[in-house]
């Protein structure tokens, strides 16, 4: 299948649903989306083959069955996150606040009551786009970094969505660092996704399930010429079928180190809790996305610092 058919594909697939699953009762499209993505989990051997490797990598400990149902899981759980995506196109504020708890809520506002805004570092965990619409809807004036995808229709579906309950977003790239600024300048709060391996933005390596992963570094930066608080802040998907945020108090910096150095202990503590959550919930995070790719210059003096 060629570049232009695809996207055709992936961007009449993704209209549909929303026009369909937006009409539709939540619970009932929760149970018919997830059938459809594991059957195309079947046939998309690519992905399946890095959630295999990243799957061994994390849980060297489990035997195979284990990681495969966490695999399967998480085709599952992909399927709820775009179910509850086309629900969220119709949804009042008062549903999201009904379906989704924040747990730390007042970790957000003291930061932003400081008058220099507050950062959230958070991560492909969970259904991410639940976590900004609740926030947005809780009144909170929160500001996204966002990637421009390369199907421009599918990024003006998306990015209405992002926007729908009062979020602002802002494209990475060049000018991006200078409007997070101003943003924070403002007292708003902007959240940051941290748990990708994008060799092209600056990052550093921390550990990852006892492995260095190249980490973005972007969030910490931020924070640190703002002289804002940062705070680690994840969902997850209940049991019930409802979610729960938890947002993590800011993360402590020692005066006494240095910029490099206060940069990676930053990155490093809000990528431990993002380990903590995929531990808790393995089935909710993105295992197809290449996590360890990029490799340190010299490994042979092992996996430490």
């Amino acid at each position: 299948m060629d570049r232009r058919t695809r996207d055709n594909l992936a961007f009449h697939v993704l209209r549909g649903v929303l026009v369909v699953g937006s009409r539709l009762p939540l619970g009932l499209t929760r149970r018919l989306v997830p059938v459809a993505s594991r059957f195309a989990l079947r046939f998309a051997k690519r992905e399946r083959r890095r959630m295999q490797e990243n799957l061994e990598i994390a849980f060297p400990e489990l035997e195979r069955r284990e990681r495969d149902r966490i695999m399967t899981g998480c085709a599952d759980h992909l399927g709820r996150v775009l179910a509850e995506i086309a629900w969220l196109w119709r949804a009042k504020p008062e549903d999201v606040l009904r379906v989704c708890e924040v747990e730390g809520l007042e970790h957000v506002w003291s930061a932003l009551e400081g008058g220099r805004g507050g950062i959230l570092a958070t991560g492909h965990l969970g259904n991410w786009e639940m976590l900004n619409a609740r926030l947005a809807a809780a009144g909170i004036p929160i500001t996204v970094a966002v990637r421009e995808l390369d199907d421009s229709r599918v990024d003006s579906l998306v990015n209405t969505l992002r926007t729908r309950f009062g979020s602002e977003i802002i494209l990475r790239g060049t000018s991006a660092g200078r409007q997070l600024l101003q943003a924070l300048k403002g007292g708003r709060g902007v959240g940051l996704l941290i748990d990708q391996d994008i060799p092209s933005i600056p990052g550093v390596f921390v550990p990852f399930f006892d492995k260095l992963a190249w980490t973005p570094s972007g969030a910490a930066t931020l924070a640190l010429r703002a002289r804002c608080p940062i705070m680690p802040g994840y969902i997850h998907r209940k049991p019930d079928g409802t979610h729960k945020i938890k947002i993590h108090p800011p993360i402590e910096v020692p005066s006494e180190s240095s910029l490099a150095e206060k940069v990676y202990q930053i990155t490093a503590a809000a990528t431990a809790a993002a380990e903590w959550q995929v531990r808790a919930w393995p089935e909710q995070w993105v295992w197809m996305h290449r996590r360890w790719r990029t490799r340190p210059e010299d490994e042979s003096a092992g996996e430490g610092r």
